[in-house]
């Protein structure tokens, strides 16, 4: 974790004990890693911890960065029993620390960095695997009218809708410049639209980094992360988290160049199983298109944090170590995309 000197403590720690129950000073403040998205923090106070998630500073894409939708989330989940943190406040008033910021409780658990569990003994490795399947199922069996989100996203269309947001946000940043994978998968993946499968509340960047895992148990203590959640089609939100078989380790959660029998976890075919059997599917048509779909989407939201990091207002020190992992992505995207041609 790192510092945080662009946030006044002090008017941070009055707005928190008048819109915070039971919060006491003095308070604290470290940025944890990652978080390229929305800057994420510890807050430490003598009888209690919280996390702060925070708009990034400087200009902002129309529709990015939604702390607020990420407060109703939580909130609305945790009525029904989902794993996420519990939601304290929202603050829509820039003046405070500079942008919007929802705070929330700390989960205490593990998170795992390395999709390879290298600290998780192998015969339980995948036990772990299981749990994020099995939680991603749940959310997909949620029904979001009975929970208040009935609408928090528009109905039909939503593969072909995502791509037209993301292809329009990475054709808009001139600052990033044009990639030409990017560009042959884009057009790829505007004629091989996938008709819709269903409509549920998807997280949107569900992987394991975002998991928070019991403490010493293979059981998800908390789901975190849901900026980019919204109603939508569950094979879209899913095929996202296979990702980590398509891609290398040198994203550290990737797979695809390890040795999954020797680490002790199951494979693609295996983990997709799973899911099906969670949910009542026999299989999944069509997922290599969802498969490709969802790296051009991730290297639209790097080739974002590339714009940024140029225009000098990157949310984290990582930002070139995320945009270094653009290009991969998109060669990844159109192999794939080449090899269904």
């Amino acid at each position: 974790m790192t510092g945080s000197a662009d946030i006044d403590v002090a008017r941070l720690s009055a707005w928190l004990a008048e819109n915070v129950a039971g919060f006491v000073g003095p308070l604290s403040l470290k940025r944890f890693a990652g978080g390229q998205s929305n800057p994420t923090f510890l807050l430490t106070t003598p009888d209690a911890r919280y996390v702060l998630r925070r708009q990034p500073s400087g200009p902002l894409l129309k529709g990015a960065h939604a702390v607020d939708r990420e407060a109703r989330v939580m909130r609305a989940l945790g009525t029904a029993d989902f794993p996420v943190p519990r939601v304290h406040a929202l603050c829509t008033d820039a003046d405070v620390i500079g942008s919007w910021f929802h705070v929330m409780d700390f989960a205490d658990g593990r998170i795992f960095w390395d999709g390879g569990l290298p600290d998780v003994p192998k015969n339980q490795r995948s036990a772990y695997q299981s749990a994020m399947a099995a939680t991603l199922a749940d959310l997909h069996s949620l029904d979001p009218e009975a929970m208040g989100l009935g609408d928090y996203g528009r109905s039909g269309r939503y593969f072909e809708r995502q791509l037209e947001r993301w292809t329009g946000q990475y054709r808009a940043d001139e600052a990033a410049g044009r990639i030409a994978d990017m560009d042959a998968v884009a057009e790829w993946l505007h004629a091989h639209v996938p008709p819709d499968v269903t409509t549920c509340l998807v997280h949107g960047d569900y992987r394991i980094d975002n998991i928070v895992f019991h403490p010493t148990e293979p059981s998800v203590v908390a789901v975190l992360d849901w900026e980019l959640s919204t109603l939508g089609d569950p094979i879209v939100d899913f095929a996202y988290n296979l990702l980590m078989y398509r891609v290398p380790s040198a994203l550290p959660w990737g797979l695809a160049d390890r040795d999954l029998i020797a680490l002790g976890l199951p494979d693609e075919q295996a983990y997709v199983a799973e899911y099906c059997s969670r949910t009542g599917r026999t299989d999944i048509p069509n997922l290599d298109t969802y498969i490709v779909f969802n790296l051009f989407r991730m290297a639209a939201i790097i080739h974002g944090i590339k714009g940024r990091m140029l225009r000098g207002n990157a949310a984290s020190a990582e930002a070139g170590a995320m945009v270094a992992h653009l290009d991969l992505l998109a060669r990844t995207a159109r192999t794939i995309a080449d090899r269904a041609r």
